[in-house]
Formats: C-alpha cells, structure tokens, sequence
C-alpha cells in the first residue's frame, strides 16, 4: 500500500511536470462558430437601413428620423441598446463626441458636433485591455461640403458599419477575457475627426489598446481594374510607429524591425488568423498606412501610439466612391447598394471577428523582450512573463529577414528565456508571444532591448 501510494505520487508529478511542456491546442474550436453565426442577411438589412437614410454626410440633418447622420447614429446606437438587452445588459452603450469648428478646417462648412455611438463588451480578466472595431458612419457626395445631396454611401461606409453591428450580435453572446469596443466614427470623410477625438479619450483615460481593426469599405468585389474577386481583401499597416523616439529610431539601423512595429504585428495576427481558421479567404498585406497618400480612421490612433490597421477590399472601383449619383459617358456613378456584394461583406467580418475574438481570449503580450546572441551560435530571448492563471505559455519565433510572415515557431512552456540552439541571430528576425490555456494567442512582440 505504502509503494502504492509512492509510485502514485511519482506518477502524478511526472504527469504534472509533462503537462507543463505540453503545448495549448493549436485551435480554439469556437471561433469555427462564430464564423457561422456571421449572417450575410443580417448585414444586408443594416446597410439597407443606413444607405436608405439618402445622406450621412457628417453636417446633414440631426433631427429627422428618415434622413441625415442623425438618424443614422440613432438608428445604430438603438441597434447596439437591443443587442446589450439580448445578452443581459453586456454592453455599455453611449454617444462620444466633440465639437469640430468650420474656422481652420477647409472641409468643415459649419460648426457642428461630430458624434461617435459606442458599444463596450467588458472583460473579465483585463477589463482595461480593449480591441476596437470601427467602421464609418458618415457618407459624401462628390463635394464633401454638399451635406444635402443624396450620398448613400451603401459600400463607404454602411459596409463597414454593418459589419461592425453585426460582429457585435455574434460576439456579445461569448464572454472574453479582455474588452471590446464596436465603435461608429464619424466625420471621417472631413479629416479623421471622429477617430481623432476618440483616440484622444482613449489616451486621456488610460486604456490599453492591444489593436484597432478599421474596416472602410469590405462590401465590392469588382474592381475598376477588372478584377472580379470575392476572396482577396487588403491589410494596410505602417510600418513602426509615429511615435518612436530618437533612441529606438538609431536601435533599427544596427538590430533591424523596420517592418515590425506594433501596428505590422496586428496585421499579420489578422493574416495569420485567417488563414488558420478561414484559410478560404485570401489576405493581402500592404506595407502602408493606407491606400497610396490618402488615409483612413485607424491613422488618429497610429498618431497617438496604439496599434491600428485597416482591413478593406482589394479591388476598389472609383466610380461608386465619392460620386454624387449620376450616368456619364454612359457609366453609372455613385454608391448604391447594387454594388455591394452582401456576402463578400459577412466573409469580411467574419474575419474581424475570428481576429477579436482570439486576441480577447487570449493573455497579455510578454514585456520588456529582449534578444542576445550577438557573435554566438544560438539566439537568445528572455522577457517578463504574464501574471494570470490562464497562461500556458509562450512561443518564440523566427522568420528570414526578407519573409513577410513569422515562418518558424516553438511553444517553449511556461518559461522567461529560451535559447534556440543553432539558430544565428544575424540570419534572422525574432519575436515571442504569450500562449493562452485555450490555444489562443496575444499578438508577437518583437525585441526591443539587447543582453
């Protein structure tokens, strides 16, 4: 009896020293659900609504219940009140905004109030911690001054903007570790302002932002090029971030990570994502902040420091963007919902919330990363691990300096330091994730310190 029990409490702590090595799933099975549950007729109901209120452009009429950006913004906010009543009150819901003055701003034709409607799902382990979607609420014409004309801006923005209402109805019925915010922006089409003034609360208020997914325009699948493509979609990024310093600025020249500052990383959390869960979809990393000199809503949160991305089709077509509604030469301007492909629209979101859901599911990135090996034969990584009873880990990567994409991984356990033995830090870029229990995993952080 006494062997017994020996040979069981030897066995036990073999088993509990194995299992410590052993690596998380590599899957989480419910994100499979979740892209189920994004429904195409849903989003198809809500660009309806928004494009049927004729304008949304950011200075239209706030006191009709048919027409103008405020209709719109009530109509999304009342959207949001029901989803939080379906999940038990799960989400805070409000107006943010901030008063924007025609007296400095060229496309501002009057003073007004640039309102955003605000949807926070609260963690439950790191409340403090907020992925964001967003999409935008407000349309234009082709003279972005013209707020009485019809501009239904069905593709730009109602596509957006649905896809964030709908992720919310799919995502409000888990309940996450870290925080989400579905977000409508407004006065996009007039300088950022909305996101501007968000960013800057965000800042104020001292909340972590692990990313920001913008999504302008995911709704038209045939290009002014021709191209005909349900499958394709575009990650704009930048590059590192507006906001180094000086110091991290000179490191780059002699360590590298010129393509692998926080907002790059997000974007290849989306494209890795995808292609693990919808490997169907076909994501197409641009190195830029956004289409070639032009801009988008993720920029007001790049500007202050927070990772932030824009997630859209890869085949725009001009004559349905910014167009006051009208045949030419016989092609048919403007943004109508015959140009939107609904399905293309929920594949779209399904994207968005397969990437939210598997960052809000998983623990907090490693700090303070550092790598050595310099003149040695093996890499080294050590950094400060994560406090918090769901970390099984963390994985280390690699990839050639000239790869787009991290080619190499190991989950090295719930350890701070790792060497990779026979792997020359000169040849390659490095970085490390945390793992969580359930396989999930924070973005990869890329060394921003040497030993």
């Amino acid at each position: 009896m006494f062997k017994n029990a020996i040979f069981a409490t030897l066995l036990f702590c073999g088993l509990s020293t194995y299992a410590q090595k052993v690596a998380p799933p590599q899957v989480d099975l419910r994100i499979y659900d979740i892209i189920e549950e994004v429904s195409a007729d849903e989003i198809e109901a809500d660009i309806r609504r928004l494009a049927g209120f004729g304008t949304r452009n950011t200075f239209s009429d706030t006191v009709s219940n048919t027409r103008g950006i405020g209709a719109a913004r009530r109509f999304i906010k009342s959207d949001f009140e029901e989803i939080s009543r379906n999940c038990n009150e799960c989400l805070d819901v409000f107006y943010q905004k901030d008063f924007v003055t025609k007296e400095g701003n060229d496309r501002v034709p009057k003073d007004a109030w640039v309102v955003n409607v605000v949807a926070v799902q609260k963690g439950s382990k790191y409340p403090n911690r907020y992925i964001i979607m967003s999409g935008d609420i407000d349309s234009r014409a082709s003279n972005t001054m013209d707020f009485t004309t019809d501009a239904p801006g069905a593709n730009d923005n109602a596509s957006g903007m649905a896809g964030v209402m709908e992720a919310a109805r799919v995502l409000s019925k888990y309940n996450f570790d870290n925080s989400i915010i579905y977000l409508g922006l407004s006065g996009e089409e007039q300088g950022l302002f909305g996101g501007r003034g968000f960013a800057k609360m965000a800042k104020d208020k001292g909340w972590e932002i692990i990313g920001v997914l913008n999504n302008d325009m995911i709704g038209n699948i045939e290009g002014v090029d021709g191209v005909i493509d349900n499958r394709t979609f575009r990650i704009f990024s930048e590059p590192v971030p507006p906001t180094e310093t000086e110091r991290e600025r000179n490191m780059r020249r002699f360590y590298g990570g010129e393509v692998d500052g926080i907002s790059r990383q997000l974007a290849r959390y989306v494209h890795r994502t995808t292609q693990t869960y919808m490997p169907e979809m076909n994501p197409m990393m641009v190195y830029r902040l956004d289409r070639f000199g032009r801009g988008g809503h993720h920029r007001p949160f790049n500007d202050l420091g927070f990772p932030g991305i824009r997630i859209m089709e890869a085949h725009e077509n001009y004559t349905q963007q910014h167009q006051d509604i009208r045949t030419e030469n016989g092609i048919e301007y403007g943004d109508v919902i015959e140009h939107v492909n609904f399905d293309y629209a929920a594949k779209l979101t399904a994207v968005n919330a397969i990437t939210i859901a598997s960052l809000a599911w998983a623990p907090p990135a490693p700090k303070e990363v550092a790598i050595g090996g310099i003149v040695e034969p093996s890499a080294k990584l050590k950094w400060e691990k994560v406090a918090g009873d769901n970390v099984a880990g963390y994985k280390v990567y690699w990839r050639d300096t000239t790869a787009p994409q991290w080619e190499h991984s190991r989950f090295v356990g719930d350890v701070d330091n790792f060497t990779l033995e026979g792997i020359v830090i000169d040849n390659f870029f490095f970085g490390v994730s945390t793992v969580g229990k359930n396989g999930n995993e924070s973005v990869v952080v890329f060394p921003s310190a040497t030993f």
